[in-house]
């Protein structure tokens, strides 16, 4: 088990390392690492480019997450009684292959957030891992997920500040998963990747203190 959960993980960092918002930038001319926050996640993205590019990154960063916790599924035939909160690839599949198949998924998607945030093939330069997480947390965890999103949405629309949105979507996560009775280890790595994400928000939360962060606000038309 030890060295599926190692290979698991590294095929994660490579699907993590892509990097959607550098290339997708690239392609019409920019160097995201040069522009806006220099992030190449699809906050930054939208906010040079425009609401389609960054729509796009977002969703390519999603997928990755996605199928760095999904991809073991197909490996693995053990089945069991569908649990309300299983993942999600196994609620369309009416099986929950149990223990093995999450640690797995849990190793893709720590693989995948390391990659995402230190691509290997862009210099160990990297995003925050918000939507690489959404997307492998919404196979783990889907209900949780949905909740997060909610008061990812409800924070960004009332106060136009996505680090704060991702930040307390982050929060939400491994509260939703607790009180919803998941797996101890679930709840753990819940925890883990929403601390992760708020480190990665840090220089964020400084400016938020300071009031200094930048609200999004849409571009006026021509």
């Amino acid at each position: 088990m030890f060295v599926a959960l190692v290979f698991t993980a590294l095929v994660g960092y490579l699907l993590g390392s892509l990097p959607f918002g550098y290339l997708i930038a690239r392609a019409k001319g920019v160097n995201i690492f040069e522009v806006g926050s220099k992030n190449p996640g699809a906050t930054n993205v939208r906010r040079v480019l425009g609401a389609g590019p960054g729509n796009l990154v977002f969703a390519l960063d999603a997928l990755k997450g996605s199928v760095a916790a999904a991809w073991a599924l197909g490996a693995l035939g053990s089945k069991m009684v569908v649990d309300l909160d299983a993942p999600l690839l196994n609620l369309l599949n009416r099986t929950y292959v149990g223990a093995d198949w999450v640690n797995l998924g849990m190793a893709g998607l720590v693989g995948a957030l390391l990659g995402h945030s230190f691509s290997c093939f862009t210099g160990f330069r990297g995003g925050k891992g918000v939507a690489t997480a959404a997307g492998g947390c919404l196979v783990l965890m889907p209900i949780a997920t949905l909740i997060g999103a909610a008061v990812w949405a409800v924070t960004f629309y009332s106060s136009r500040y996505v680090s704060l949105a991702s930040i307390l979507a982050a929060l939400a996560l491994p509260v939703s998963v607790f009180f919803l009775n998941q797996p101890l280890p679930l709840v753990i790595f819940a925890g883990i990747a929403a601390l992760f994400v708020i480190i990665r928000h840090r220089t964020n939360i400084t400016r938020l203190l300071n009031g200094t962060e930048n609200r999004f606000v849409k571009k006026s038309a021509p």
